[in-house]
Protein backbone atom coordinates (compact mmCIF):
# COMPACT_ATOMS: atom_id res chain seq x y z
CA UNK A 1 0.00 0.00 0.00
CA UNK A 2 2.79 2.47 0.90
CA UNK A 3 5.19 1.83 -2.90
CA UNK A 4 1.25 2.60 -4.47
CA UNK A 5 0.78 5.83 -2.67
CA UNK A 6 4.55 7.05 -3.16
CA UNK A 7 4.31 5.94 -7.16
CA UNK A 8 1.24 8.38 -6.90
CA UNK A 9 3.07 10.83 -4.99
CA UNK A 10 5.94 10.55 -7.45
CA UNK A 11 3.51 10.74 -10.52
CA UNK A 12 1.99 13.51 -9.38
CA UNK A 13 5.35 15.55 -8.31
CA UNK A 14 6.86 14.87 -12.03
CA UNK A 15 3.14 16.55 -13.80
CA UNK A 16 3.34 19.28 -11.52
CA UNK A 17 6.71 19.96 -12.69
CA UNK A 18 6.36 19.42 -16.01
CA UNK A 19 3.29 21.82 -15.81
CA UNK A 20 5.51 24.43 -13.93
CA UNK A 21 8.13 24.36 -16.30
CA UNK A 22 6.36 27.16 -18.26
CA UNK A 23 6.49 29.38 -15.47
CA UNK A 24 10.06 29.45 -14.58
CA UNK A 25 10.33 31.26 -18.24
CA UNK A 26 11.92 35.16 -17.09
CA UNK A 27 9.64 38.19 -18.06
CA UNK A 28 10.08 38.93 -22.08
CA UNK A 29 11.08 35.04 -22.58
CA UNK A 30 8.33 33.14 -24.09
CA UNK A 31 8.21 29.22 -22.75
CA UNK A 32 9.70 27.77 -25.82
CA UNK A 33 12.73 29.89 -25.32
CA UNK A 34 13.44 29.25 -21.75
CA UNK A 35 12.72 25.41 -22.02
CA UNK A 36 15.49 25.86 -24.88
CA UNK A 37 13.23 25.12 -27.74
CA UNK A 38 14.33 27.65 -30.87
CA UNK A 39 12.51 30.60 -30.56
CA UNK A 40 10.50 31.58 -33.51
CA UNK A 41 10.97 35.02 -33.74
CA UNK A 42 13.82 36.41 -36.09
CA UNK A 43 15.71 38.20 -33.60
CA UNK A 44 15.57 39.15 -29.75
CA UNK A 45 16.46 43.26 -30.19
CA UNK A 46 13.28 43.23 -32.75
CA UNK A 47 9.90 45.33 -31.51
CA UNK A 48 7.50 44.01 -29.80
CA UNK A 49 4.70 44.97 -32.21
CA UNK A 50 4.15 46.64 -35.53
CA UNK A 51 3.54 49.98 -34.22
CA UNK A 52 6.54 49.64 -32.34
CA UNK A 53 8.29 49.30 -35.28
CA UNK A 54 6.59 52.15 -36.60
CA UNK A 55 7.90 54.64 -34.20
CA UNK A 56 11.17 53.66 -34.56
CA UNK A 57 11.60 53.76 -38.46
CA UNK A 58 9.68 57.02 -38.18
CA UNK A 59 12.37 58.10 -35.23
CA UNK A 60 15.99 56.90 -37.71
CA UNK A 61 13.60 58.90 -40.57
CA UNK A 62 13.53 62.24 -38.26
CA UNK A 63 16.98 61.46 -37.17
CA UNK A 64 18.77 61.43 -40.92
CA UNK A 65 16.68 64.21 -41.91
CA UNK A 66 17.71 66.20 -38.91
CA UNK A 67 21.85 65.72 -39.64
CA UNK A 68 21.17 67.47 -42.33
CA UNK A 69 21.11 71.39 -40.69
CA UNK A 70 20.53 73.31 -44.02
CA UNK A 71 17.02 71.35 -44.02
CA UNK A 72 14.29 72.79 -41.48
CA UNK A 73 12.53 69.18 -40.28
CA UNK A 74 10.76 71.24 -38.09
CA UNK A 75 7.67 71.28 -40.45
CA UNK A 76 7.94 68.12 -41.73
CA UNK A 77 6.01 65.27 -41.19
CA UNK A 78 7.07 61.42 -41.63
CA UNK A 79 4.83 58.93 -40.73
CA UNK A 80 5.80 55.07 -41.56
CA UNK A 81 4.04 51.80 -41.61
CA UNK A 82 5.56 48.36 -42.44
CA UNK A 83 8.33 49.95 -44.01
CA UNK A 84 6.28 52.19 -46.47
CA UNK A 85 7.42 56.65 -45.35
CA UNK A 86 4.86 58.83 -46.15
CA UNK A 87 6.80 62.60 -46.02
CA UNK A 88 4.32 65.55 -46.06
CA UNK A 89 4.56 69.26 -44.50
CA UNK A 90 6.90 72.29 -45.91
CA UNK A 91 10.04 73.27 -46.69
CA UNK A 92 11.99 76.30 -47.60
CA UNK A 93 13.54 75.72 -51.12
CA UNK A 94 12.15 73.61 -54.11
CA UNK A 95 15.49 71.29 -54.07
CA UNK A 96 15.13 70.27 -50.42
CA UNK A 97 11.96 68.31 -51.75
CA UNK A 98 14.00 65.64 -53.43
CA UNK A 99 16.69 66.20 -50.77
CA UNK A 100 14.71 64.65 -48.24
CA UNK A 101 13.15 62.08 -50.16
CA UNK A 102 16.31 60.95 -51.12
CA UNK A 103 17.96 61.24 -47.22
CA UNK A 104 14.50 58.68 -46.29
CA UNK A 105 14.95 55.96 -48.57
CA UNK A 106 18.46 55.43 -47.50
CA UNK A 107 17.80 54.76 -44.38
CA UNK A 108 17.68 51.22 -43.18
CA UNK A 109 14.25 49.67 -42.88
CA UNK A 110 12.47 51.81 -45.12
CA UNK A 111 10.67 50.07 -48.61
CA UNK A 112 9.20 53.11 -50.02
CA UNK A 113 8.90 56.98 -49.90
CA UNK A 114 5.41 58.51 -50.57
CA UNK A 115 6.68 62.59 -51.34
CA UNK A 116 3.78 65.17 -50.16
CA UNK A 117 6.24 67.81 -49.20
CA UNK A 118 5.79 71.71 -50.89
CA UNK A 119 7.61 75.03 -50.95
CA UNK A 120 6.79 77.28 -48.12
CA UNK A 121 5.42 80.47 -49.98
CA UNK A 122 7.01 83.45 -47.56
CA UNK A 123 4.78 85.65 -45.68
CA UNK A 124 3.04 88.58 -47.92
CA UNK A 125 4.95 86.53 -51.15
CA UNK A 126 3.31 85.54 -53.94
Amino acid sequence: MKSIQARVLAIAATLILAASGNAWAQSGQTASAASGAPAMSGSAAAPASPRQANRALRRQVYAAIGKHKEISAGNISVIAKGGAVTLSGTVTDASQINQVAEIAKGVPGVTSVTNKLTVQKPFGGQ
